[in-house]
């Protein structure tokens, strides 16, 4: 058999983690709270590797809180290549990426890998392949910007996400209200 890189790609957040025990997990991509402890969760896990990534999903500086970074960005495309650099040694493998309810900083990393190993297809693509995975996707504008310029999109990946936001306030239309309450007007504001 050939090896394959990734056969299936998973995003959840920390409450569905135990249900994807027994998926054979190979890879995981946890993006954290700062302040989370560490998540008991894994040790029902099978063998796996596992990155953690701590910032706050935020989209402006706040007192006491992470802002992403470029360097958060920057470690999630390391993770692309290590996992790319491993596919030799595996014959499948299960991606999960999480964070705390699956919505925003796990779907940033999640397109901003799927970019990474495909940048062949177009912005739009991407997005519609990450609603299939997760339709509640709502991806951190700010990871999305960092990824765009550290991935060459020149703006394609970001004018993408409008896209990407205009469809989720139809398809979520309860994200018309919830984005502003958590600080995330200007996401709703770029797709109108």
């Amino acid at each position: 058999m050939i090896p394959v890189s990734i056969s299936v790609l998973t995003i959840c957040g920390i409450e569905e983690l135990p249900a994807q025990s027994k998926r054979s997990v190979s890879h995981v991509l946890s993006v954290l709270d700062p302040e989370l402890p560490e998540i008991a969760t894994f040790a029902d896990y099978g063998e796996h590797h596992r990155t953690t990534l701590r910032f706050h999903d935020i989209i402006d500086p706040a007192d006491g809180r992470v802002m992403p970074e470029r360097e958060h960005v920057e470690s999630i495309l390391k993770f692309g290549e290590e996992l790319r650099a491993s596919k030799e040694a595996r014959e499948d493998g299960h991606l999960l990426v999480h964070c705390h309810m699956g919505i925003s900083r796990s779907t940033a990393a999640m397109v901003t890998l799927m970019s990474q190993v495909e940048p062949e297809l177009s912005d739009d693509e991407l997005f519609a392949r990450l609603r299939t995975i997760r339709p509640q996707a709502w991806p951190n504008s700010v990871m999305i910007a960092f990824a765009d310029d550290l991935l060459g999109r020149k703006g394609r990946l970001i004018e993408a996400l409008r896209g990407h936001y205009r469809h989720q306030l139809v398809a979520q239309p309860k994200y018309r209200e919830w984005m502003p309450s958590l600080g995330r007007g200007r996401e709703v504001d770029m797709a109108l």
